[in-house]
């Protein structure tokens, strides 16, 4: 008699929780997105864009160079940071041996072209340059660092040293100088006084001073603050209207394998009373790579990802009270996010071949650059950088927006440009809730009044969920079935959105 009590209780508790189950399920409510559309929580300070590192392929007569460049000029997007650096000593140190006996080394034969084709390529907006590497032989050294002959040959041992020769630092400052005067002023007078002519007079509206500091040359907070006021103040002398970037820290990001006191070189830096009498602070930079662990599986890259880009997050914030205490009227670009699966790193090892990419981590690398995108808007970050244009076996394949073999954009540039043809700097930010984590969402209204959500799926997998209004809205988006090609259009029947596995939609409601 006891147990068939206890029997009867137990069907009666499975009915009432199966009912209550259902009744969940079928109320529309449990699975809505909320937008006070009335309840404005600030205003969009955040312009999308990426950065294009220079490397082999980006030359002329190459079978990427085309694709790379009107990629560039197809997203017409500001801020778009352009930067030669360390692995190509020749396409990115125009100075490669130190001045002697009356002679000197400049050459920009190989660097020139595609200096051109990037500001061609960028022609009406804004840009940021960033000849990242200092020419080796102005550090300390016991011998002479040699470089390859090859201009496309990867090196990863050209930077060595700490302490710079010239510890007045002007032999530094007047390199920069004489770089820049090359690009806007026509050419410039080497360090024998004879002229070098280059009839180039571009604008350069930002310059940004070196390359994840803390990394290259383990350069200190000290050392920088006054590496950068030497640069700046002599490139100030040739390009008056240039403004500058600071710092370009790699710290911040969880993968970089060195345990630096991030927060120190920011203290520093931002103190104006570390600087030189009227040198600017006029934008700080750093980066973050979400990774995912080492030999997890693809489908658990998910929560490796954006457990970190939420730990980054974190980290922006008090980046960004730092900066509001020390130098508000200072600005931020976070100009390399991106996401590296841990093999790429394996390519500065012998023998290293690139691994297998799984088509759908492009889409979860796209999803948590829109992630990173609403939260920098929210947090009111000025310019949000998606790393890099290209990247191809060697040079971190799995950070690329490009094709490495075909050119053709992935689905990691098609996020960038969905965001960019949305959204745009004066956009007002409105309360929004999602129904539940696994989904991100941020309402928008433009300057006209028009209404938008970006919604981000964070997992492989199908997610409905409906949005008030947004029967016969306009939905763009990016996920596993446009693949390399733009993102696709669609009207909503009604008001449930259904989110494929890493989608990006943007709803316009009518």
């Amino acid at each position: 008699m006891k147990l068939n009590a206890l029997f009867v209780t137990a069907v009666v508790l499975c009915l009432w929780l199966l009912g209550g189950l259902a009744g969940r399920a079928a109320d529309p409510g449990s699975n809505s997105l909320s937008v006070n559309w009335d309840k404005v929580t600030g205003v969009s300070k955040s312009t999308p864009t990426l950065q294009a590192v220079v490397m082999g392929p980006y030359r002329r007569g190459t079978k990427l160079h085309d694709p790379i460049f009107a990629a560039l000029q197809g997203l017409g997007a500001d801020y778009v940071r352009f930067v030669p650096w360390l692995p190509y000593p020749r396409l990115g140190v125009a100075e490669l041996e130190p001045p002697a006996d009356g002679k000197t080394s400049w050459d920009f034969s190989l660097i020139d072209p595609m200096i051109e084709d990037f500001f061609q390529s960028t022609q009406g907006y804004s840009t940021i340059l960033n000849f990242s590497t200092i020419p080796q032989w102005m550090f300390k050294t016991d011998k002479p660092v040699p470089y390859p002959t090859d201009p496309n040959e990867i090196t990863w041992s050209y930077e060595q040293g700490t302490e710079l020769r010239d510890p007045s630092l002007k032999e530094l400052g007047d390199y920069y100088a004489r770089l820049v005067s090359w690009y806007t002023q026509g050419g410039f007078t080497d360090e024998y006084g004879k002229r070098h002519e280059s009839g180039h007079h571009f604008s350069l509206p930002y310059w940004e001073v070196l390359n994840e500091i803390e990394l290259e040359h383990f350069t200190t907070p000290e050392q920088y603050t006054a590496r950068y006021d030497a640069i700046v103040s002599a490139v100030r002398k040739v390009a008056p209207q240039t403004k500058f970037v600071g710092m370009a820290l790699a710290g911040t990001s969880p993968n970089v394998g060195v345990d630096f006191d991030t927060p120190r070189y920011f203290e520093y830096f931002l103190n104006h009373k570390n600087h030189r009498p009227g040198i600017p602070l006029d934008m700080i930079s750093y980066h973050a790579y979400p990774e995912p662990t080492p030999g997890e599986s693809d489908s658990a890259h998910v929560f490796s990802v954006f457990e970190q880009a939420d730990q980054f997050l974190r980290e922006v914030r008090y980046v960004e009270a730092i900066r509001k205490r020390l130098s508000p009227e200072t600005r931020t670009t976070i100009d390399e996010l991106g996401t590296v699966l841990p093999t790429d790193f394996d390519q500065m090892k012998p023998g290293y071949t690139v691994a297998p990419i799984a088509p759908s981590y492009w889409n979860l690398s796209g999803a948590c650059y829109a992630y990173f995108f609403a939260h920098m808007a929210r947090l009111g970050i000025d310019v949000v950088g998606e790393s890099q244009l290209l990247g191809y076996p060697g040079q971190f394949p799995s950070v690329s927006l490009l094709d490495w073999d075909t050119g053709k954009p992935n689905a990691r540039f098609w996020v960038l440009k969905l965001l960019r043809d949305n959204f745009a700097r004066g956009d007002k930010l409105v309360e929004t809730t999602a129904p539940a984590p696994v989904v991100y969402a941020q309402g928008f209204i433009a300057p006209d009044g028009e209404r938008k959500v970006l919604l981000v799926n964070k997992r492989d997998e199908l997610y409905t969920l409906n949005v008030p209004g947004a029967a016969e809205a306009e939905l763009e988006y990016v996920d596993q079935t446009t693949g390399e090609e733009p993102p696709a259009k669609t009207r909503s029947t009604g008001e449930q959105i259904t989110l494929k596995g890493f989608a990006v939609v943007v709803a316009t409601l009518p």
